[in-house]
């Protein structure tokens, strides 16, 4: 996109704390002598995961962190720099969600506006963010690809979304973005785990007006809510309050079609904007 080309680079390390992470990742690796691959497999991950780091691309984790100390042998380093990336990766108030969210055995998600953060492009979340004209786009841009590495676990959770057909009529970017972004909910639904439902237009109101939220069921303990919000969201464990909520989301699929039928809907809106 233009803005992008436009912009600085996503690995300018005066720009974030997650830039200036990558950079320091690389100088160090190269400055020891080591390819992405020898330091990816001491740090027990993907070559293309270290690549993605060092161009801030990614968020690390913590584990990460302490392991790239361990084999660049930088003291602590990495691992005292990872706070500070969390804190403008994650607002503190959604990061307790994030990690809950990776040891979930089933999510359950509603949105009226927008694409869940899990099934997002990232040209849609670019264009997302830009709207919103946030300082640390990039910074938010990959800790949501960050995120969506769960579904490409071997003991995934499975995920199940209700969207209002807002979501698939609102053009988010361009129309290739929004074609692309449409593609790949149809894509991400050939893995039996991902159920996605359209709640039509042609049911009027339905259970959940006053906007979305997203369940977690934990393999300990009682699940949990994120209710969203504009200034900042909320983190329901109450046991009534996660019933209500189930409930809601109960009536919200009795609403919508069918998945085979949600995603037909969805292709023809893709095809809409070719």
């Amino acid at each position: 996109m233009a803005a992008e080309t436009q912009a600085e680079p996503r690995n300018n390390p005066s720009m974030s704390t997650l830039a200036f992470f990558g950079t320091e990742l690389r100088i160090r690796r190269e400055e020891a002598g080591l390819t992405q691959q020898q330091v990816a497999d001491g740090s027990l991950c993907s070559r293309t995961l270290l690549a993605h780091i060092e161009q801030a691309r990614r968020v690390p984790s913590e584990e990460f962190a302490a392991r790239a100390d361990a084999v660049l042998e930088t003291g602590g380093f990495f691992a005292r720099l990872w706070p500070l990336v969390m804190e403008y990766a994650y607002p503190k108030w959604f990061r307790r969600f994030v990690d809950l969210e990776k040891d979930a055995t089933e999510i359950w998600n509603f949105e009226n506006q927008v694409v869940p953060g899990l099934l997002q492009t990232e040209d849609y979340a670019q264009a997302l963010f830009a709207a919103a004209r946030v300082a640390n786009t990039d910074d938010l841009v990959a800790a949501r690809l960050t995120r969506q590495q769960l579904l490409e676990k071997d003991k995934r959770p499975r995920l199940w979304t209700a969207l209002d057909e807002n979501v698939l009529r609102r053009p988010v970017g361009s129309r290739v973005v929004m074609r692309r972004q449409l593609e790949r909910l149809v894509e991400a639904t050939e893995d039996r785990r991902i159920i996605v439902q359209v709640i039509p237009y042609n049911v009027g109101a339905h259970a959940s007006m006053d906007g979305p939220f997203a369940g977690l069921a934990l393999a300990e303990g009682p699940g949990i809510v994120y209710v969203d919000g504009r200034a900042r969201g909320q983190i329901l464990a109450d046991e009534a309050s996660v019933e209500e909520y189930r409930y809601t989301y109960d009536l919200l699929r009795a609403d919508a079609l069918s998945p085979r039928a949600s995603i037909d809907l969805i292709s023809a809106v893709a095809k809409e904007l070719s």
